[in-house]
Order: C-alpha cells, then sequence, then structure tokens
C-alpha cells in the first residue's frame, strides 16, 4: 500500500467515509452520519455487518427489529436536530430492503434526510440467481432495490468499488442541502460489499457541509415588501421549514414588529408559543376556528416553509377573499411557486429577517389584531372544555387525555404522533411550549412511525422526556421498536389509547357513506357481520412482554397519576388508558375532500354524495 492510498473494502471504505462527514451551520458542527441502524442477513452481513465491527469505534451501531422502524428512527432524530445530523440504515437483500420504501417515502415527503444503504445481486452476476434476488426477463440489472427509486431523492447501485467515491459525494451533498434533502439510497451488491481496492487517502479526509442560508433575490424582496404593505388582512402560514431553519425567533420578532397573525400547520406547529398574542394555532381542515375564520377573509397569506397540503388549504376551499393572493417564503422553488404566488425563494430566518428590516414602521391596523385576539380568547375556552373533566372518577374521553398530559408536560417535553384521530385532535388542541415539542408526522401520515421515532428523538436528545402518543390501530402496526428501547435504556413513554378500532377512518367512513365498515375490532359473526363486543385483546400485557412497565389507568385521577410517574420514571413506561368513545373534540372548521360514490344504492352513501357536491362547489383554483 502506497503512502496516499488505503487498502480496504468497500464496505469499510463506506463506513470510514461516513464517519468522517460533518455539517456546518452558524459556526455549529454536527456529525452529518451519527450512527447506523441495522438488521442483518445474507445481502449485508459480510460485508456492512464485517466493516461496522471493524471500525466499530468510528460508527455508532443500533439493532432494530422492523426495517421501515429503523428508518421512522432516523428521521425522528434528523428532524429532532433540524435536518444537521442524520442516520443510515442498512438492510439485507429481498424483503428488508423493500421494507425500507415506506420509511423512505415519509423520509422524502417530510424533506427529512436519511441515509439507505440495502444490499443487493451480485453485480459480477457470478451466483445468478441468488437467494431472494428478483429476476426480470428483459432487465438484467433490476433489482428490488429498484422500487426506492422515485421515494429517493439521489440513488445509485455501487457496481465497482471505485464507483464508491463520486457516488458518496453526491449522497452527503443531497443529505445536507435544505433543498434537496429527503432518502438517499446506495444499493450495494453484495460482491462489491467485500471487494477490496486501494483508496485514496483523501476520501477518509474529515470533509465539512456547509449548510447555506441564501439571502433572497433582491426583485423579489422589493415586490414582497409591497404586498404586504398593501395587505389589509395578512395571515402567516408557518410550515415546517421554520423549524428546519431555526427561524423561530425570527418569525416572532417579524410578528412583533408587523402585528401580523400567525396559524401553523402540522410540521410548523410550535413556531410561536402557544401563549403569543398573535400566534393562532392550527389551520385548515384540522385548524382551530379563529384560524379557519381568518383564511377565509385574508387578503394576503404569507406561507413560510409550507408545502400546501390539502390538509392545510381544506382541499382547495378555505382561502375565500375574492382578491386573495399569497406570498411564499421557501427554501424550494418549487413549493415557492404553489398557488401562483410571488415568490421569496430563500431560507426562512434569512428571509424574515430582510423582509422585517425592510418593512420598518409597518404595522397592521389595531382593529384586525383586536379581532384575532378575542378569536383567540374565544378558542382557548374551547380548548379548556375539551381538556376539563367534570368527574375525575370517570373514564376519560380523547381530548381528556390529552388535557392531562398537558398538565403533566414541561416545554422541554416532545410529543410525538402520527396517524389516526389524534393528529385533529392535537392541532386543534395541543398548547405548544417550546419548538421541537410538537413532533406529527403528517406528510405522510404513517402508523406506526410513533414509537421508533421517539427512539430517534430521544437518541438525539438525551435526558429530554419524549411521549409516543398511540391508539390502538397504530400500535398493532408496529409495536416491535419497544424492545430497541428496552435495549438501548431509552426511558421513552407511550401512552397507549384503547378505543377498540379505528377511530379516525370509522368517522370518515361514516361521513362518506361507508358506514364504518371494517373499522371497528370486533368479533364476526357467521353471517359476516360484526357484533357489539370488543375483542379480548389485552394490549398492555404485550407491552409489558416487550419489557417496557405497564401503568393502567381507569379514570381521568389515575391517568394523571400515571402520566406523572411514567415522566419521573427512568424505564420505558407505557401508560394504558381505553377511552370513552364518545366525541368531545370540537368538529371540523374546514372541509377536505374525500370523494364519494357517485352512485350508490344505499341511502348513507346517496345522502353524503348530496353533502360532498355541495361543499366541492366551493373549491377555487388559485391562479
Amino acid at each position: 500500500m502506497s503512502a496516499r492510498t488505503r487498502r480496504l473494502t468497500t464496505a469499510q471504505a463506506l463506513v470510514r467515509f461516513l464517519s468522517a462527514q460533518y455539517t456546518e451551520r452558524d459556526g455549529v458542527r454536527r456529525r452529518l452520519i451519527a450512527g447506523t441502524w441495522g438488521i442483518f442477513g445474507h445481502g449485508n452481513v459480510a460485508g456492512l455487518g464485517q466493516a461496522l465491527v471493524e471500525h466499530a469505534d468510528v460508527m455508532p451501531f443500533h439493532q432494530g427489529r422492523n426495517e421501515q422502524s429503523m428508518v421512522h428512527a432516523a428521521v425522528g432524530h434528523a428532524r429532532q436536530l433540524n435536518r444537521l445530523s442524520a442516520q443510515a440504515v442498512t438492510t439485507s437483500i429481498g424483503p428488508g430492503a423493500t421494507n425500507l420504501v415506506t420509511g423512505a417515502a415519509l423520509a422524502t415527503i417530510n424533506r427529512l434526510p436519511v441515509l439507505l444503504l440495502p444490499g443487493d445481486y451480485f453485480a459480477s452476476h457470478a451466483a445468478d440467481p441468488l437467494l431472494q434476488q428478483l429476476e426480470h426477463p428483459v432487465e438484467a440489472d433490476v433489482s428490488v432495490n429498484d422500487t426506492l427509486r422515485p421515494v429517493s431523492r439521489y440513488f445509485d447501485r455501487i457496481t465497482r468499488p471505485e464507483a464508491l467515491i463520486p457516488s458518496a459525494l453526491n449522497a452527503m451533498r443531497v443529505l445536507a442541502d435544505p433543498a434537496e434533502t429527503g432518502a438517499v439510497t446506495l444499493a450495494l451488491p453484495q460482491d462489491v460489499q467485500a471487494e477490496a481496492y486501494d483508496w485514496p487517502e483523501e476520501f477518509f479526509a474529515e470533509r465539512v457541509w456547509h449548510v447555506r442560508r441564501p439571502a433572497p433575490d433582491p426583485v423579489e424582496l422589493a415586490a414582497a415588501v409591497e404586498a404586504v404593505r398593501s395587505a389589509e388582512r395578512p395571515l402567516v402560514i408557518a410550515g415546517g421549514g421554520v423549524h428546519h431553519s431555526e427561524a423561530e425567533q425570527a418569525l416572532q420578532a417579524f410578528v412583533d414588529a408587523t402585528g401580523i397573525p400567525v396559524a401553523s400547520t402540522q410540521a410548523g406547529k410550535g413556531s410561536l408559543r402557544h401563549d403569543h398574542p398573535a400566534d393562532l394555532g392550527g389551520i385548515g381542515h384540522t385548524g382551530t376556528a379563529v384560524s379557519d375564520d381568518l383564511a377565509r377573509t385574508a387578503d394576503l397569506v404569507i406561507g413560510v416553509g409550507t408545502r400546501y397540503t390539502d390538509f392545510t388549504t381544506a382541499s382547495g376551499t378555505l382561502f375565500q377573499h375574492p382578491d386573495v393572493r399569497f406570498l411564499n417564503l421557501n427554501i424550494t422553488g418549487f413549493d415557492a411557486h404553489k398557488l401562483a404566488a410571488r415568490t421569496l425563494v430563500c431560507d426562512a430566518r434569512t428571509g424574515l429577517d430582510l423582509l422585517r428590516e425592510a418593512l420598518s414602521g409597518h404595522r397592521v391596523r389595531e382593529e384586525y389584531v383586536a379581532e384575532y385576539r378575542a378569536g383567540k380568547d374565544r378558542w382557548n375556552e374551547v380548548v379548556e372544555a375539551a381538556y376539563r373533566a367534570a368527574d375525575d372518577s370517570a373514564v376519560p374521553t380523547q381530548t381528556q387525555v390529552l388535557g392531562a398530559l398537558d398538565a403533566i408536560v414541561g416545554d422541554d417535553d416532545v410529543v410525538i404522533n402520527a396517524a389516526g384521530s389524534l393528529p385533529g385532535d392535537l392541532h386543534k388542541l395541543w398548547r405548544s411550549r417550546s419548538p421541537r415539542q410538537y413532533h406529527l408526522e403528517y406528510g405522510y401520515s404513517c402508523m406506526g412511525y410513533e414509537i421508533p421515532a421517539a427512539i430517534g428523538v430521544q437518541q438525539a436528545a438525551p435526558g429530554t422526556p419524549v411521549w409516543a402518543l398511540v391508539g390502538d390501530g397504530t400500535y398493532l402496526m408496529m409495536p416491535t421498536e419497544i424492545v430497541t428501547a428496552v435495549q438501548e435504556g431509552l426511558p421513552l413513554n407511550v401512552v397507549l389509547i384503547q378505543n377498540h378500532g379505528y377511530a379516525s377512518i370509522g368517522g370518515l367512513s361514516q361521513e362518506t357513506g361507508g358506514e364504518r365498515f371494517g373499522t371497528a375490532y370486533r368479533f364476526r359473526a357467521a353471517d359476516g357481520t360484526f357484533t357489539g363486543a370488543p375483542l379480548p385483546v389485552d394490549l398492555a400485557a404485550n407491552a409489558a412482554s416487550l419489557g417496557m412497565d405497564v401503568l393502567r389507568a381507569k379514570t381521568v385521577r389515575e391517568l394523571r397519576e400515571a402520566l406523572a410517574a411514567a415522566r419521573a420514571s427512568g424505564r420505558p413506561t407505557c401508560v394504558y388508558v381505553e377511552t370513552d368513545p364518545a366525541p368531545t373534540a370540537p368538529p371540523a372548521e374546514a372541509w377536505w375532500d374525500v370523494p364519494v360514490a357517485e352512485t350508490a344504492s344505499r341511502e348513507a352513501a346517496v345522502e353524503a354524495r348530496e353533502r360532498y357536491e355541495r361543499q366541492v362547489a366551493d373549491r377555487r383554483r388559485h391562479l
């Protein structure tokens, strides 16, 4: 070996390379790849598995139980650290690799970095077909890993050792770029993983990827200033980009200077503290009354770091002012141009600071401020009513579970959720006290995300109380990473709410003419119908069997005590509560488009179609 090269296998070289990558923003440096998750099989055990043993001193390893869950954990880690640090996930060829697809889609949709390292077929085709290999009759270079192409921001198959050098650099570039980031996949053929090569020493040198804060174009900034100055009823929509950019203080300074109120998406909630006078809470289908009322009359909507999903826009029915216009501040031109908006393509923090400076002295009318503050006060009364329990000895409702948790958590606790009826209740009701407290994955709304994501958050923020809120449907999807939390000694808390079925989709089924078919957990009778008796399933016992401490709560009082005990515990703890199914959350303040059968013989579907046609008539195309 010469002084300028180092002889390693491809897998060993990759691990050494990843261990030397860093991000830097605002003078703060972090490991870009902080650790590697893995489940080993014949596609990676002799390659990456051996490399991780060889270089265990520089690359932390975490053992997972499900490949999708490992991606969720890595995503939770990246989100907690504002995308400045990521984790890698390695799997075998075959089902291990295809299990990555859902997690990859979640990461890319939410613009969160994760590095995927699945095993692949032999590049040499020496063993062909091998165990678990997909054979294609006319495309011999296709493998199951090609399913990851559409859900990856960057994809490559490393068919020669030397091909890793440019591909690894491109992978790091995408992971560290706030405008490009998402899932990155390097598919690794088994023989190439184990093949030795004389690598240039420069490949292993410490490399720092600067995370830029691009400023807006001066022409765009001037047009944005004019748009804000001429607006009578402007409204900010804060999206996840506010958090990713660490722009919360810049947003507050902008709001304090201008008096413009802020509504938030699921990803943007917590951009302002809940008790800031201009914070109006969630917006859209799961939004607050005050946010949605102002959105209907806003003449300028200022989107900051938002993707404008259908939940945010109420499927195009929310913004009803006849002359409404949009101003979008986003680091990607793709998102900035949505809704035919004026654009500020820039970093959220930089853009908000420059916009505030250019608007010096400008404020909205005091009558407008008084209007939205009065609306905020009215909504706070709704929240209190939903949280309040008239009888502490009664079985709690779901919103009372949130009220009990609200009374226990501190400002730095992190509350994680992703799917079911809880996201709507949380978006309307939760009172966020810090930028990282509210952790909702709603870009993909993936059942099973919560527990593994809580592990990732706990790894990223040791000592922070972390709460995974799950219903019974979500819990049954993916509870296995509880074992990982126990193995890693992570004291996460799981609040397991038992309501015997898919509550959210059951309500949607009823609203759209599906009559709650197939949404409850009940015994099936001989005629195919479902009886009223719940299944004799004990999910609390299941959590205990996986190693968690379990606290069962039957009343509101017992729930408060159990939550306090869980927060004080140094062990992974599950608080199990069966809730009163009576709806106590405020109804939706805006519509969501789920198409209803255009023709049907059942009365429920006919009536649902009539409602649908009335509501869809309000949709607008913003041009």
